[in-house]
């Protein structure tokens, strides 16, 4: 894939989380993804995310920084939410929380088959 390809297709997959759109998610992610190190598979990383959304309804992905070196993707992604209870083991209980997201992804065909991510928890614990 070309760095073009690669950054179109990864505007694709944060529009489509966003959006919720969990029947187009095969379109970005590839049925064996594997996250942080441990095979979860489509079905698995799908439930991770539909978690995510429940325990943060207002959940949004925005992208703060961003560098493309085919197949990989880093970026940091920036979270201004009120997750309804637990978050990360931290009692939020609605709490407006900011915190960012450190993550390499890594393409093949078309779509993301590893991701690497660092959650700043340290900054949600600050604040509550």
């Amino acid at each position: 894939m070309t760095r073009d390809e690669i950054i179109k297709a990864y505007e694709g997959y944060l529009a489509c989380l966003n959006a919720q759109d969990w029947t187009n998610l095969h379109r970005y992610v590839a049925d064996q993804v594997t996250y942080n190190g441990h095979l979860v598979g489509l079905d698995g990383y799908n439930t991770m995310l539909v978690g995510d959304f429940k325990a943060i309804p207002d959940l949004s992905f925005n992208l703060t920084r961003f560098s493309c070196d085919p197949p990989l993707i880093a970026c940091s992604l920036a979270f201004d939410c009120t997750p309804v209870g637990q978050l990360f083991g931290m009692p939020v209980n609605g709490k407006r929380v900011r915190f960012t997201e450190n993550v390499f992804y890594e393409f093949s065909d078309a779509k993301i088959v590893n991701v690497w991510s660092v959650i700043d928890k340290a900054a949600i614990a600050i604040q509550i």
